[in-house]
């Protein structure tokens, strides 16, 4: 039992862990004034807590094939390396935006890696057409960009044998909830308080990689 709630505690810090980021998102689109439909909403959670699970179960398949010291050593590598990313989150983001600007009338497809890495630093552009209101698409493109760190952390924590289903299912209500709150307390500020939390989740995942040393 005490095994088991440990088990969906990390699940819970994880998942939460990489949400920090679509909050940031959400507290920028609602400083902006840009609506993000409840059905976008729903396009970034499945996109992203997908990705995710993926790399979460590849994770867990390439651990059956390394000696259990080595697969607890290079998830710890991978954590730590995130987490340290995310903690210089803005020096990450402004060297993206100084070799990667982007302009308004770019066209995109699903396979437009820059503009993807744009709106990982500016998520923000994400409403690339000025509507005021982030479309399927542009929900897509901004989902992707989101997953770039799960990706890695997926593979980190599967390989540290976290429990995938739990992760999977908390990063489905964490990410809702993350972006609608965050649009929301941007709409109240309004672009008058500084909102850069990407650190936060760094901390917690440096955290969680020094407890696989535990």
């Amino acid at each position: 039992m005490h095994i088991a709630l440990l088990a969906i505690a990390e699940a819970a810090l994880l998942a939460s862990a990489l949400s920090v980021d679509t909050l940031a998102a959400g507290f920028a689109y609602g400083s902006k004034k840009i609506k993000i439909p409840f059905s976008s909403v729903m396009i970034i959670n499945l996109i992203c807590s997908s990705i995710l699970g993926i790399s979460l179960y590849a994770g867990a398949i390439v651990r059956r094939y390394l000696p259990g010291g080595l697969s607890l050593a290079v998830s710890f590598t991978i954590l730590l390396i995130i987490g340290m990313i995310k903690l210089l989150d803005s020096i990450t983001k402004s060297i993206i935006r100084k070799h990667n600007g982007i302009k308004k009338e770019i066209s995109f497809s699903m396979l437009n890696f820059k503009l993807i890495l744009n709106l990982y630093a500016n998520p923000e552009n994400a409403d690339i057409d000025d509507s005021k209101a982030i479309s399927s698409t542009e929900a897509a493109m901004l989902a992707l960009s989101l997953s770039l760190d799960g990706i890695a952390i997926g593979l980190g924590a599967g390989l540290a044998n976290a429990n995938i289903l739990a992760v999977f299912f908390w990063s489905l209500i964490t990410d809702v909830i993350f972006i609608i709150f965050g649009r929301f307390i941007g709409n109240k500020a309004a672009q008058k308080l500084p909102f850069n939390i990407s650190w936060l989740g760094g901390v917690v995942l440096i955290g969680l990689a020094v407890s696989k040393l535990l």
